[in-house]
């Protein structure tokens, strides 16, 4: 395995499904001990993407190497380097915390002994000695979170692929695995993470990867992804009553007017004084016979760069049962 300062890079990757291109030859480098959320709508190509990274799929042209081994050639030693927490909790329900974790190790033939030496330490970091020989059923959502994320971490991976680590879970909860993902990310943990709440890949990501109809869009750091829309001051409008001749009058305001329904009208845009477009946007909507609602303004955010590169609002997807997938390879 050569030495390489990414744990994943992919060159000219590509899957198609028939005459379907589900993921468009896409060049793609994490580094190692970064924290890193690759994002896009449903139907982006992410799952098709992850699913090759982690031997499930195997791409129709291109190269792919996790860890420095070939996701084609080498697809044990991709398994055997990789952990992954899932979008769906896929604990045994009946089993204690300590017997998942134990029936876990088993699977990837982990000595006894190494276990026994492991398992009380991430049941310590996921706060759950006390509750270590209680049924998972009697679990909370955000202590089942932070055993999928320890038993993720059981066999020492270079690289934890996370999908929608916190989905579901009250903001109290998804501060607490935040801070758990932090500490395996200063282990020296690589973090891949797809996430559809962007606030989370804001604090959380050191970079980020856009996708959307199986092609990378955009990727750099949070702050590099904000300054490639601009710097001008979004304004958003929310307003009720006719919508043609009110729109008609905003876009003349600014450039880069995007129009999106959002529980009746809303207009979103750019521009470099928003104090002016304000009282603009107030004298337009009287002659337009409109009421407004809310009118906001902010500087460009995460959301702002996801609907510029894919031109609609993230949304949450339907879980997906990658590591029941994952396993059934890796039992072959």
């Amino acid at each position: 395995m050569a030495e390489t300062e990414n744990i994943i890079e992919a060159k000219g990757l590509c899957k198609s499904f028939g005459s379907f291109q589900a993921v468009k030859c896409i060049d793609l480098e994490v580094k190692k001990g970064e924290i890193f959320g690759f994002l896009g709508p449903n139907g982006a190509g992410k799952s098709t993407t992850i699913n090759m990274l982690t031997t499930m799929l195997s791409p129709t042209s291109g190269t792919a190497k996790v860890v420095g081994y070939d996701v084609v050639k080498e697809e044990a030693e991709v398994r055997e380097n990789i952990g992954i927490v899932p979008q769906e909790i896929l604990l045994e329900a009946q089993l204690s915390a300590r017997q998942n974790l134990e029936f876990y190790g088993k699977l990837y033939h982990m000595d006894r002994k190494v276990m026994g030496e492991r398992i009380p330490e991430l049941l310590k970091m996921a706060e759950l000695e006390s509750r270590a020989d209680d049924q998972v059923k009697t679990f909370s959502g955000g202590m089942k979170r932070r055993l999928e994320i320890a038993k993720a971490f059981l066999h020492r991976p270079a690289i934890i692929i996370m999908d929608e680590p916190t989905i579901g879970l009250d903001i109290q909860t998804r501060m607490v695995i935040w801070d758990k993902i932090r500490e395996l990310n200063r282990a020296g943990i690589t973090i891949f993470m797809t996430t559809h709440y962007l606030d989370e890949a804001d604090l959380l990501c050191d970079r980020i990867a856009i996708m959307d109809h199986g092609e990378i869009k955009a990727i750099g750091t949070p702050e590099e992804l904000k300054h490639s829309i601009g710097k001008d001051t979004v304004i958003e409008v929310e307003f009720t009553g006719p919508q043609e001749k009110f729109l008609k009058e905003i876009d003349k305001l600014c450039e880069k007017a995007t129009v999106t329904e959002n529980h009746g009208h809303m207009v979103k845009f750019t521009c470099k004084d928003p104090v002016n477009a304000i009282k603009k946007i107030i004298d337009h909507a009287t002659h337009a016979g409109v009421k407004l609602d809310k009118v906001s303004m902010h500087e460009p955010s995460l959301d702002d760069v996801f609907v510029h590169y894919t031109g609609r609002a993230i949304r949450e997807q339907g879980a997906e049962n990658m590591q029941a997938k994952f396993f059934a390879v890796a039992r072959r």
